[in-house]
């Protein structure tokens, strides 16, 4: 395993070290001062802005007003006009996105050795820290590391996911536990369409790309005899196992490490790729944004292969690309017909999440048009 970054700074005219910490992927700052509860916002802002990370040493909770502070400096922002083309539109909003995610993330909190915030009224974050990074072994020297505070809450917050889980209608209420890093089943609409589509054979089925392993309890718990559900994200494959286990369903359903496909062939395969064909800024991001649509292409490209005679692939797809102007329908019917497929049906849903009737939000044309869709898909014959 390679050693993490360090960071490094200066305090009370000593030279400091730390391990950086950063599951979003975020470079070491290079540039590091202490601050506690006197420094005010307007001069944090602008530390911030101008690179310079701020090392909290103060009591926790003034950290979190802080951000709080820093995040409405940002809002407060003058903004454009978004552009009338969807796609400009999009890669603006991200660009804003990732902005403020970078400047939020220069303020820092310190962890110890035992991933406890040794800050003032601090609350204990080792179980949630420990979700993310592992357990620290005791055999391991004393180690101090620094963490974005934003990352740190979001560490907190996903650990709260987990532990509470998400309810899944389609389940019969029972609760699916996403673990930190996997895409949480929040929107529950592909869900609902894997949940009613006519299954063509309840013998066998492939779910390709697993996460949390919500797809392939569906499938079980609709009567399919055996489950092969695949993931190359290690977090994903242990979330799915012990979805699966805690559901019953563990004995129909097989977790297997592969690039998309298992082996063999299945009347049935199930795939909800990213629906974005754009560049993740985070590691939990690749459930949403598919640079170059790879699952997407990888999955159609590979999908006539892996289908019995008669089969059928399930596409469950948002069509939000399409509105935002980044992969247009023809581009996705082209590829059903380069991969020698034929659609034999469509299933729509329309989005229930509230983005898509927030009218301030700068993709709400876009969102408020999105349709998720299954498309029922066969190998095209000869004749056809």
């Amino acid at each position: 395993m390679n050693a993490p970054p360090v960071v490094a700074w200066t305090e009370a005219d000593e030279a400091r070290t730390a391990a950086w910490r950063s599951e979003s992927g975020a470079p070491p700052p290079r540039r590091i001062a202490v601050a506690d509860d006197r420094m005010k916002a307007d001069a944090a802002y602008k530390l911030v802005c101008e690179g310079t990370a701020l090392l909290w040493r103060g009591d926790f909770h003034n950290a979190r007003q802080m951000l709080t502070a820093l995040a409405r400096r940002i809002d407060r922002r003058p903004r454009k006009a978004p552009p009338t083309d969807p796609a400009l539109a999009f890669h603006r909003h991200r660009a804003a996105q990732n902005q403020r995610a970078r400047i939020l993330g220069m303020l820092l909190v310190p962890l110890d050795a035992e991933l406890a915030v040794p800050l003032p009224r601090a609350p204990d974050v080792r179980a949630a820290c420990a979700q993310a990074y592992g357990v620290p072994p005791e055999s391991a020297a004393p180690a101090t590391s620094v963490v974005s505070l934003r990352e740190l809450l979001g560490l907190v917050g996903a650990y709260e996911w987990r532990r509470k889980g998400v309810e899944i209608p389609a389940l019969g209420g029972d609760r699916i536990h996403p673990h930190y890093g996997v895409f949480s089943p929040a929107r529950g609409e592909y869900v609902d369409l894997v949940a009613e589509a006519p299954l063509p054979s309840s013998g066998l089925a492939f779910d390709i790309g697993t996460g949390t392993g919500v797809l392939a309890t569906v499938l079980a718990r609709r009567g399919v005899r055996r489950v092969v559900a695949t993931d190359q994200d290690p977090r994903a494959l242990a979330c799915a196992r012990e979805n699966t286990a805690r559901l019953g369903v563990a004995d129909r359903v097989e977790i297997v490490e592969a690039d998309l496909f298992p082996e063999g062939r299945a009347p049935l395969v199930v795939c909800n790729p990213p629906w974005v064909p754009a560049k993740p800024s985070a590691p939990v991001e690749y459930a949403v944004y598919d640079p170059g649509s790879r699952m997407l292409r990888g999955f159609l490209g590979g999908l006539a292969d892996h289908l019995t005679p008669d089969g059928e692939g399930w596409l469950i797809l948002s069509d939000l690309a399409e509105h935002l102007g980044l992969r247009p329908r023809e581009e996705l019917l082209s590829a059903f017909g380069a991969a020698g497929l034929t659609v034999v049906d469509r299933h729509d849903i329309a989005p229930r999440h509230p983005r898509a009737r927030d009218a301030a939000d700068p993709l709400h044309a876009a969102r408020s048009a999105e349709v998720t869709s299954l498309w029922r898909l066969k190998a095209r014959t000869d004749g056809e």
